[in-house]
């Protein structure tokens, strides 16, 4: 929290229609004194088209210093950025020049396949023995989903993570609780069920993920399974508590089949066991049918659509897209158990189409979608694109992208900034890394 303040952000960015040019890594000066604020300073094309990249992290943080699986000659200097697609991975050095973006290996997807049996890379995160990657299914696009492992240094695929995956089927994101050698896993959906867009039919059925799983992280052996109820569909979002002392997290869950409402839970390790309990509930928002895509008119309703959550570094702000309606919501964590919403930001949303400041007459579409907070967390930076089907749905006159900031204030308060609103023509604007390091792929083995 003490490091330098943010310099750049590396944003995703995908061709809309997935054929018609390559997928891109923009870089954006982030950095307010700075004559190109606000604009984009750098561009990296990838060599191939289809790939449509998702989520990307760095190869090094924290954990790579963790007292059982050290590695102190790593250096935060690579991201690693797969295609969801395509499951053919990149490996992108972004030194010695930070706005100079260069390949310096592909990782095609036989390998993927061949080594670990999964396809569909989504999350990555450095790991104290490796770099961590989820995956959303098999090569045929059904399942199982899961993890496998890079080599810190030479970015060669190691293989599959799980030795014992017990019930689990689906997979999404992931994350762990290092000190107390936790590993948790959510559930979307297998590629066969998600890559067309949302099927309201295997939807309406329950078949999407509506459970969280704990693993023994070194044991690599599935302990438990927590089930959230089958109306609780598209557990996404994992963000455990930073001090590695404690034992509680964030999971954001997209919709309920019950009201269309989404909603945020809290698990926590209670007595040598791990449970989840709804500390947060969206409502879904009445609206004219004439105003809403053919998804959604016979519910009459928006649903919220909870896409991404972020917790700050202090544990104490819980930041929540919702990328239907067009808001942003902050919350007050400091008691896990009782969220306290303390501001909401609009922009964008289904209906409600809320314009940036930069330009009051314009309205917007889209939603904030995936969330990166500042290290000192002061700054927030968020995008409106999720996956270019569900993007059509929802969405069907096309997104037009975007990617803001807003500034936090000590008081809980949030306040978009009217000098930074980036747009592309060419690309749809996914997830953002920031120079340094990041909120959300940071985790730590010392207590402060």
């Amino acid at each position: 929290m003490e490091s330098p303040p943010e310099r750049y952000a590396y944003v995703a960015a995908l061709a809309p229609d997935n054929k018609s040019r390559s997928d891109a890594l923009l870089v954006v000066d982030v950095d307010a004194s700075s004559g190109s604020y606000g604009k984009m300073v750098g561009q990296l094309d990838l060599p191939n088209i289809g790939d449509e990249l998702h989520h990307f992290g760095w190869n090094a943080c924290s954990t790579a210093l963790c007292p059982y699986a050290p590695h102190p000659h790593l250096e935060r200097r690579y991201l690693i950025v797969p295609g969801i697609r395509s499951s053919r991975i990149h490996i992108v050095d972004t030194k010695p020049d930070p706005t100079k973006l260069e390949i310096v290996k592909i990782i095609e997807p036989e390998d993927v396949v061949t080594r670990t049996g999964y396809s569909r890379p989504h999350t990555v995160h450095c790991g104290p023995e490796g770099i961590y990657l989820s995956a959303l299914g098999a090569w045929d696009g059904g399942g199982p989903g899961g993890i496998f492992l890079l080599d810190h240094y030479d970015f060669n695929v190691l293989g599959r993570w799980e030795v014992d995956r017990g019930p689990q089927e689906l997979a999404y994101d992931f994350w762990w609780h290092l000190g107390h050698d936790t590993l948790i896993t959510s559930e979307w959906g297998i590629p066969n069920k998600l890559e067309n867009g949302l099927d309201a039919e295997h939807l309406l059925s329950s078949g999407y993920g509506h459970q969280l799983h704990v693993w023994n992280l070194r044991k690599r052996k599935h302990e438990q399974t927590i089930d959230l109820g089958k109306e609780h569909q598209m557990v996404l979002e994992l963000r455990p508590s930073h001090d590695p002392t404690r034992t509680f997290g964030f999971a954001g869950v997209v919709v309920s089949l019950k009201d269309l409402s989404a909603s945020v839970w809290l698990w926590k390790r209670d007595n040598g066991r791990w449970g989840a309990t709804k500390v947060i509930e969206i409502p879904a928002e009445p609206a004219d049918p004439d105003l809403l895509p053919p998804l959604l008119k016979g519910f009459k309703a928006v649903p919220p659509f909870v896409t991404d959550l972020n917790l700050s570094l202090d544990d104490k702000w819980l930041y929540v897209s919702c990328w239907g309606t067009g808001e942003l919501r902050r919350y007050d964590v400091s008691v896990p158990d009782h969220p306290k919403l303390t501001s909401v930001v609009q922009i964008g949303g289904v209906v409600r189409r809320a314009p940036h400041p930069k330009d009051p007459n314009v309205g917007l579409n889209g939603g904030p979608q995936m969330v990166e907070i500042s290290r000192d967390g002061k700054r927030l930076y968020f995008t409106n694109s999720l996956y270019a089907a569900w993007d059509d749905q929802l969405y069907p006159d096309g997104i037009r992208t975007w990617f803001v900031k807003a500034d936090t204030g000590p008081d809980g308060s949030l306040r978009l900034d009217p000098n930074f609103f980036v747009t592309s023509t060419e690309h749809r604007l996914h997830q953002v890394r920031l120079d340094g390091g990041d909120t959300s792929s940071d985790s730590f083995c010392y207590p402060s």
